[in-house]
C-alpha cells in the first residue's frame, strides 16, 4: 500500500484507545469504540438528557443516511437496505417471508452458526418446510456436497460469507450460481465477513444479505442491515410491519392517515423507532471504513495475517488450522497447539485478547491492528512454546 494509504491507517488506530494498552484481536466476537463513536453516543445522550427540543429528526435523518453508506460499501442500491438491529433479523425476514411452502427443503451447512439454525428451525416448525443440514470435509463448506443435497423440492440455502470458528470463506459467486440454476433463493450471514472482506452484492447472485454490525464494522449492539435483492423485495411475505414501513414525509403532526402506500424499497420491512444512541455511533463507525476502503482493510489485515502465519510455520509446536487460499482467507486466523486453554491464559494475561472457537485459537485481525501487535502476540507465542519444550 502508498504511504498516504499507510498514513490512513495511523490515523484510524489513533482513534481506538485500547492500542495504547491491550492488543484486541477480537472483532470476530464485537469491536472495539473509536473515541468518535463514543463521543457521537455521548452527546447523543446529553441531548436527551438536557431535552432542550425535539430531536426526532435526527434519527430519521441518520437513518437516511446509514442506508446510503451501507449500500456504498456493500456494492448495493440505497433501495436495497433496510436497518436492523442485528443478523438475526435479517434472516428472520427470510426463513418467514420468502415464500416457502409445506413440504419444500432449506439446506444449511452441518458447520453453520446457531444463528441461521435456530431461525430456520423455528420458521420450518412454523410453515412446514424441512431443514436439511449438507455436510462438511474438513470443517470447511463442501459445494460437491451442495450439488449432491439438491432435491425436487429444495428451495432454499442459507449459508455464512465467513464461518465463524476457523475464517473459511466462502465462494458466494459460485454458490450463488448453483442456486441461480436450481431456482433456489441464497440468503447469506455476512457477519463475519462485512467491514473486513469486499463485497459487491449487485454483482452476486444473492437474495437476503443480512449483518448485524457490532462486530467488524465497530459499531454499538443494536446496529445493523439487511440487503433485498430486486427480485425478491416483492415477493416477501412480510412477517411484520410497522407505521413506520410507510412514507410520512417527516409530517409527524398529520398522521390519521390510513391509506399511505408502504416503501417501495427494503425500507418497508424495518421495524419502528430508530435506536438513535447506537445509529449516532454507528455512523460515526462508517466514516472509517469510508475514510480507509474495504478492500485496503483487507490488503492490511492480510498482510498481517501472513506476518503471523510466517512465523508459526517455523515453529514446530503449533499448526495453521484457518485456510491461506487466498479465495478462501479471510481476516479470521486460526491456529492450535497441544495445550490450548492454557495458551489461551497466558495470551491473556499478557493483554492480547483472542478466543479460543472449535479447537484453535481464533485470532481477528482488524484495521486498528498493525505490525507492533502482531509482533507482541509472537514474542508471547515464543515464550510459551519454549517453555512446553
Amino acid at each position: 500500500m502508498t504511504e498516504d494509504v499507510n498514513a490512513k491507517f495511523r490515523k484510524a488506530r489513533a482513534l481506538y484507545p485500547h492500542t495504547k494498552n491491550v492488543v484486541y484481536f477480537n472483532s470476530a466476537a464485537y469491536g472495539p469504540f473509536a473515541t468518535t463513536v463514543g463521543q457521537a453516543m455521548a452527546d447523543n445522550v446529553k441531548l436527551r438528557t438536557e431535552a432542550r427540543h425535539d430531536d426526532s429528526h435526527f434519527a430519521f435523518d441518520t437513518a437516511d443516511e446509514l442506508r446510503r453508506d451501507f449500500a456504498q460499501l456493500c456494492g448495493a442500491a440505497k433501495k436495497q437496505i433496510g436497518l436492523a438491529t442485528n443478523t438475526t433479523f435479517g434472516l428472520n425476514l427470510a426463513a418467514f417471508g420468502l415464500p416457502l411452502n409445506k413440504g419444500d427443503e432449506v439446506l444449511l451447512s452441518d458447520i453453520e452458526f446457531p444463528a441461521a439454525v435456530y431461525t430456520f428451525q423455528g420458521a420450518a416448525k412454523t410453515r412446514g418446510f424441512k431443514v436439511r443440514f449438507i455436510k462438511s470435509h474438513g470443517l470447511r463448506f463442501d459445494i460437491d456436497e451442495l450439488e449432491k443435497a439438491i432435491g425436487p423440492r429444495t428451495r432454499l440455502l442459507c449459508l455464512s460469507y465467513v464461518q465463524f470458528f476457523n475464517g473459511f470463506k466462502n465462494d458466494l459467486a459460485t454458490i450463488g450460481e448453483i442456486c441461480r440454476k436450481h431456482r433456489m433463493f441464497f440468503v447469506v450471514d455476512g457477519i463475519q465477513g462485512m467491514g473486513a472482506e469486499p463485497l459487491n452484492l449487485r454483482k452476486l447472485p444473492i437474495d437476503v444479505f443480512a449483518c448485524g454490525c457490532q462486530k467488524w464494522m465497530l459499531g454499538p449492539h443494536g446496529t445493523g442491515f439487511f440487503y433485498l435483492a430486486d427480485s425478491i423485495r416483492d415477493r416477501l411475505i412480510p412477517p411484520f410491519m410497522t407505521w413506520l414501513g410507510v412514507d410520512w414525509k417527516m409530517n409527524f403532526g398529520d398522521l390519521l392517515h390510513y391509506d399511505r402506500p408502504y416503501f417501495d424499497s427494503a425500507r418497508r420491512f424495518e421495524t419502528a423507532s430508530y435506536p438513535a444512541l447506537s445509529i449516532s455511533g454507528m455512523k460515526e463507525s462508517v466514516k472509517i471504513f469510508q475514510m480507509l476502503g474495504i478492500r485496503n482493510i483487507q490488503r492490511h489485515n492480510h498482510a498481517l495475517i501472513d506476518r503471523l502465519a510466517s512465523y508459526l510455520k517455523g515453529n514446530p509446536y503449533y499448526r495453521i488450522t484457518a485456510s491461506m487460499e487466498p479465495k478462501h482467507r479471510s481476516s479470521i486466523f486460526t491456529f492450535a497447539c497441544n495445550d490450548l486453554v492454557a495458551l489461551h491464559r497466558f495470551l491473556l494475561e499478557r493483554k492480547i485478547i483472542l478466543v479460543r472457537r472449535e479447537g484453535s485459537i481464533r485470532v481477528a485481525v482488524h484495521l486498528f491492528n498493525d505490525d507492533g501487535d502482531i509482533d507482541r502476540l509472537i514474542r508471547a507465542l515464543g515464550e510459551f512454546a519454549q517453555g512446553k519444550r
